[in-house]
């Protein structure tokens, strides 16, 4: 099962509905995704770590993700200043270090620590079950939140059926290499994974059939949008436009 330990807390964010918090993290994200100001991304950055402040969330293990996300930006910071072209800075050797290129670096890893902070704060601080719901409460298509609901329930459960062959294989005295046998075991073990999780795939909506199942999922808990959560919506969006207006203001 996917981990959830951000979505257990008495915070601020916590509380808030997700219906809410789908809302306003869409529009920040995508504020922070398409805009080319340093201004503007640096405000969200900042204003991401104050809502990681208002969540109270574990900052270890939040920087634990930030530091997962940062090893793929490292990547741009070895090749895009070296690559990219532009007004050249200076030379290392044969190969010239670019304006662009650095400034191109800089730029996507401030959008990179922006989204991921605004995921886990605004989307992480909900259970993975109610942002389904939510998604289905705001008219996305009910097949993606079904998608989205029965992933996450069921991925890591084929998963483990995987683990299963794989170790009867490795009973069998099946030992990895570089022939024709190896690769037709790992053929037979991805052909038996699929063929077990749709076996369990049927077997689950049979259940559910039983069950009264009619192409509704009904949470458990029933949430309203409260008072406090249109106000957090709207000072939510109302910030999010500020920050994209910066550019128009300071042209």
């Amino acid at each position: 099962m996917m981990d959830e330990r951000f979505a257990t807390g008495n915070s601020l964010l916590h509380k808030r509905d997700p219906k809410v918090k789908v809302i306003v993290a869409a529009a920040y994200i995508t504020v922070a995704a398409i805009s080319n100001s340093f201004a503007v991304v640096s405000l969200a950055l900042a204003l991401a770590f104050l809502l990681l402040l208002l969540s109270r969330l574990d900052l270890r293990q939040v920087g634990k993700r930030l530091l997962a996300a940062n090893t793929f930006t490292l990547f741009l910071w070895l090749t895009l200043p070296l690559t990219y072209g532009g007004e050249e800075l200076t030379r290392l050797g044969a190969f010239s270090l670019s304006v662009e290129g650095i400034r191109l670096a800089a730029l996507i890893s401030l959008k990179t620590n922006c989204i991921v902070l605004s995921l886990i704060t605004l989307l992480g601080t909900s259970r993975i079950a109610s942002l389904g719901h939510a998604l289905e409460g705001l008219h996305v298509s009910r097949r993606l939140c079904f998608m989205l609901l029965f992933s996450y329930r069921y991925i890591f459960v084929i998963y483990q059926e995987y683990q299963k062959l794989k170790r009867a294989a490795g009973m069998r005295c099946f030992v990895p290499a570089t022939n024709i046998h190896t690769y037709r075991t790992y053929g037979y073990l991805f052909g038996m994974t699929l063929v077990r999780s749709w076996n369990r795939a049927t077997r689950v909506h049979q259940a559910m059939l039983l069950r009264g199942f009619n192409g509704r999922l009904i949470p458990l808990e029933q949430r309203t949008v409260a008072s406090n959560d249109i106000v957090f919506l709207v000072i939510g969006l109302a910030i999010t436009a500020t920050v994209a207006s910066i550019p128009f203001f300071y042209r």
